[in-house]
């Protein structure tokens, strides 16, 4: 078993770098549970083969997935898509991943968050997860990438850099009491400042309505490059979602980053809002321990989660209503890359989207220092 490194990602030299620098790869994890994901996963397997066929197009692709499940992923998946056998809980690999950091050098290493499900027994979504409190560990030990175990409970999806010193985050999500309840705004702030390298720290209010996971930025916004952000935005003054898109631009236009830029904001259009159907609802077993799906819910449905890949941008189609402006507005952004749209509903039915259900792999030298071994 490997062990942590001491010390802190930033006193080593390390930063987390944004997400559109080159990649050495892509992981994901295989959806299994019949209590999340309706009639026993089949409908969002066949999705996250969509999506893991789409990324491999532009750089390799990893999933892991358990023993009983290996054959049928293997089956389902492409033939240029790595599969590994991985324990895990749920397939939210953005969560439960290794968030990485590199240096000057062009080393890579892992930070490994503690992961409570998003709130643990006060709100969690699932019980038990220690499989996928594990996940980061060994995605980043198949890698040979050497680790730190981070101080503090915190997902992938609640954190978005530009790689240049500046962070995003919502206080929904960081400030919550369930996930580390005696840290501080300010405990909370100099965590991420040792442990992904930035020193500016943009605070946004709430994430996206109705988000399960307690309001992570990477459903409300990103950066597509230093000095530009993507907005989830809504015209309509009567969706709750409004006031908190307003609130998050006007935070946005106020803020300055780390290197004293003002930042562009550029919206994408929501998605519906769009709701859980009842036919999809049937198709879930309920088991205790498990946020229940009902008909009629709010989906988190939104553009902004979106996964950039190496030459690519692989985003989700979710409504004829909206998806081509979407498509458009992302590729006057990314003009380098070209945008590839999967159908996702199935993934955002199990309550996240494409970049929930990815973790990028920087590139780099990639090599573990002989003390870590």
């Amino acid at each position: 078993m490997t062990h942590a490194l001491p010390g802190t990602p930033a006193a080593d030299g390390f930063r987390m770098p944004g997400e559109f620098e080159p990649h050495a790869g892509c992981w994901m994890l295989w959806p299994e549970r019949p209590d999340n994901w309706r009639e026993a996963a089949r409908p969002a397997q066949l999705a996250f083969a969509q999506v893991a066929a789409a990324i491999a197009q532009f750089e390799p692709v990893t999933v892991g997935v358990s023993a009983a499940n290996y054959e049928t992923a293997r089956a389902v998946l492409s033939e240029p898509v790595r599969v590994i056998e991985m324990a895990h809980d749920d397939a939210w690999m953005r969560d439960v991943g290794p968030t990485c950091v590199v240096n000057g050098r062009g080393t890579v290493r892992g930070v490994d968050w503690h992961f409570n499900a998003w709130g643990g027994l006060d709100g969690g979504l699932y019980f038990p997860w220690d499989q996928d409190d594990l996940v980061a560990r060994k995605v980043l030990e198949i890698e040979r990438l050497d680790r730190y175990r981070a101080p503090m409970v915190n997902e992938g999806g609640a954190i978005h850099v530009d790689g240049e010193g500046t962070a995003l985050v919502t206080e929904e999500c960081l400030l919550n009491p369930n996930r580390n309840p005696r840290c501080e705004r300010s405990d909370i702030e100099r965590r991420l400042r040792e442990y992904l390298g930035v020193s500016q720290i943009i605070w946004l209010g709430r994430g996206v309505v109705d988000d399960e996971t307690g309001g992570h930025i990477d459903d409300l916004a990103c950066f597509a490059r230093p000095g530009v952000v993507c907005l989830t935005w809504t015209d309509s003054h009567r969706d709750p979602q409004y006031a908190i898109s307003l609130d998050a631009f006007e935070r946005l236009q106020e803020a300055r980053d780390a290197r004293g830029r003002r930042l562009k904001v550029v919206r994408l259009p929501m998605p519906g809002p769009l709701h859980m159907r009842a036919r999809e609802a049937v198709g879930i077993v309920a088991r205790e321990g498990t946020r229940p799906r009902r008909a009629g819910d709010r989906l988190a449905a939104t553009y902004v989660n979106f996964y950039i890949a190496n030459g690519g941008i692989v985003m989700p189609l979710l409504d004829a209503r909206t998806d081509r402006v979407a498509a458009a507005r992302l590729k006057r952004l990314f003009p380098g890359r070209r945008v590839v749209g999967v159908p996702s509903r199935e993934i955002l039915l199990g309550g996240g989207n494409i970049h929930c259900i990815t973790q990028q792999i920087p590139s780099g030298t990639r090599s573990r220092s002989p003390s870590a071994r």
